[in-house]
């Protein structure tokens, strides 16, 4: 990460939560952009939760779409734009479960979208709920004596879901947790536009974020849940494309 933040995001309006990810990523997203000259051609879609506040912290031209549904936006702007970077930004809550059937046929069409999904481990705008990204025996507001696999499922790990599609460009889990895990993070995004401007076809980032209002903990503490919790079912790395 650079010293000096890209000119195309401030973060005197945000409206983010002390200790989210999500400002974290957005500043990859810009840093990554501007090396690639790409930063006033950047088309973004968000979702209606946390993501839609990067209305406020980036100047990228964005549209906000429907809960679940940024991803057809985005290829419908993907169709008519076919020379701009045309990004879906989503949380876990839209990309794996309101807008899964989304987020799988456009993977099974392997549309030529980038689709970042920032996995938090819960429902972060609507209060802290249960996902299907949240970990055996994780307190939640709408699982308070922590969540029953055998109820609501082991946590979804999209390498899982998608990893035998052979036709996708690109499939990797990255991390925010530090600054080496930062750095391998934002080369995971380049190497993912690159594929995307190269008309490859379908990638999706996931990066694992901290969100210690609905989780309950202080910035460094959620910090350290997510390197010692949720990576044991979320592992890092590239699962398709990384060659």
């Amino acid at each position: 990460m650079k010293i000096k933040a890209p000119d195309t995001v401030t973060f005197t309006k945000s409206g983010f939560c002390p200790g989210c990810g999500h400002g974290l990523a957005v500043r990859l997203i810009a840093e990554v952009m501007e090396e690639m000259g790409l930063s006033d051609k950047l088309l973004t879609v968000v979702d209606v939760a946390c993501g839609s506040l990067n209305i406020e912290s980036w100047k990228f031209d964005t549209v906000l779409a429907a809960h679940g549904r940024p991803l057809p936006v985005a290829v419908g702007i993907q169709k008519v734009r076919k020379d701009n970077p045309v990004v879906a930004y989503i949380g876990d809550g839209a990309a794996y479960s309101i807008g899964m059937a989304e987020t799988m046929h456009c993977a099974l069409r392997n549309d030529n979208i980038l689709t970042i999904v920032i996995n938090n481990s819960l429902y972060g705008m609507t209060g802290g709920q249960c996902a299907p990204t949240s970990l055996p025996g994780q307190v939640t507001t709408s699982t308070p004596h922590g969540k029953d696999p055998k109820k609501a499922g082991m946590p979804f790990k999209v390498e899982d879901a998608f990893g035998g599609f052979e036709s996708i460009a690109y499939l990797a889990r990255g991390s925010m947790t530090d600054a080496a895990n930062m750095n391998k993070s934002k080369k995971m995004l380049r190497k993912a536009f690159d594929k995307h401007m190269a008309g490859q076809g379908f990638c999706l980032v996931e990066l694992l974020s901290p969100c210690p209002t609905n989780l309950g903990l202080p910035p460094l503490a959620n910090i350290d849940w997510i390197a010692d919790e949720m990576m044991k079912y979320f592992p890092l790395g590239e699962f398709r494309g990384g060659a």
